[in-house]
C-alpha cells in the first residue's frame, strides 16, 4: 500500500517535469472554470462549492508552487489564492445572475489568481527584497489583501447579522491576512512572535471598528469600503514599522487614506 509520502513524491517527480509557468497557467484555467461551473448553482450549493473550493485551491496551488515549500510557508504561500477564490465565489451571488456579469467576473476572478500565484511564488523562491520584483509582488500581495477585504465586508454586511458575527468574521478575517502579510516581510520559515503580536494588535483593532460599524445606519458597500481603508492603513502602518522604514510621510499618506473614507462614511449615514 503506498502511503501520502511516497505518493506526493511520485506527484512530484512528475509534475515538476511540466514548466512552472505552464503549471500556473493550467491552475488558473481550472480554477476558472471551476468558478464558472459553480455561477451556475444557486447560493444554496455553496457549502458544497466553499469546501470544493478549499480542496482544489490548495492542490492547484501546490502544484504550481511545488518545490521549496516549507513550514509557515504552507500557511503564508496558499493563504491568498484560498481566500481570494471563496471571497469572490461568495461575492459573485450579490451580482445578478447572467452571462453579462458572469464572464467579466470569471475574468477578473483568472487575473486576480494569477497574479496571486505568482506573487506566491516570488515568496517561496525567495527572492531578496532589495529587487524590483519582491517589492512589486509585497505590493499586489498588499493590493489583492485590500480587494479580499472589501469582498469580504461586503458578503459579511449583506447577511445583515449581528455585531457578534461581525467581529468575530472581522477577526478572523484580520488575523489570516495581517499574519500572511507581516510574515511576507521577511520570509522567514518559523513565525517570528512579533509578526503573531502585530497580528493580534491589528486583529484587535479592527474587532473593535466592526463593532462600531454594525451600529451605524449606512449601506453595505460604505461599511465595506470603511473597513477595509481602516486594514489598508493600520497594516500598512504596522508592516513600515516592521520593515523599518516608518516616516511621517508615509503616516500621514494611510491616515489621509483613512480620513477622506472616514468623511464618506459620515456623509453616507441614513440615520
Amino acid at each position: 500500500m503506498f502511503s501520502f509520502k511516497s505518493l506526493r513524491q511520485a506527484f512530484d517527480k512528475r509534475a515538476i517535469k511540466i514548466d512552472k509557468r505552464i503549471r500556473l497557467v493550467i491552475s488558473v484555467l481550472i480554477l476558472g472554470l471551476l468558478m464558472l461551473f459553480s455561477t451556475l448553482f444557486n447560493f444554496d450549493k455553496a457549502i458544497i462549492f466553499v469546501s470544493v473550493f478549499l480542496i482544489a485551491t490548495y492542490l492547484l496551488s501546490y502544484f504550481s508552487l511545488l518545490e521549496g515549500i516549507k513550514r509557515i510557508g504552507w500557511f503564508g504561500l496558499f493563504l491568498m489564492p484560498e481566500v481570494i477564490t471563496i471571497f469572490f465565489y461568495l461575492f459573485y451571488f450579490l451580482f445578478p445572475a447572467r452571462w453579462l456579469t458572469r464572464l467579466p467576473f470569471i475574468f477578473i476572478y483568472e487575473v486576480s489568481i494569477y497574479a496571486v500565484l505568482l506573487c506566491a511564488n516570488i515568496f517561496n523562491v525567495g527572492v531578496e527584497k532589495n529587487l524590483q520584483l519582491y517589492r512589486a509582488a509585497f505590493s499586489i500581495n498588499f493590493f489583492y489583501q485590500a480587494v479580499v477585504s472589501f469582498l469580504f465586508y461586503n458578503v459579511l454586511f449583506s447577511l445583515k447579522y449581528n455585531f457578534i458575527v461581525n467581529m468575530i468574521g472581522a477577526g478572523i478575517s484580520t488575523f489570516l491576512l495581517s499574519l500572511q502579510l507581516f510574515w511576507s516581510i521577511r520570509l522567514n520559515r518559523h513565525l517570528e512572535k512579533s509578526v503573531l503580536t502585530y497580528s493580534l494588535f491589528t486583529t484587535l483593532i479592527m474587532v473593535e471598528i466592526a463593532l462600531i460599524a454594525s451600529f451605524i445606519p449606512s449601506r453595505t458597500t460604505v461599511y465595506a469600503l470603511f473597513l477595509t481603508a481602516s486594514y489598508y492603513s493600520v497594516a500598512g502602518i504596522i508592516h513600515h514599522h516592521i520593515d523599518e522604514k516608518l516616516f511621517e510621510e508615509t503616516i500621514r499618506e494611510y491616515v489621509s487614506v483613512w480620513l477622506f473614507v472616514l468623511v464618506i462614511t459620515l456623509l453616507s449615514l441614513s440615520w
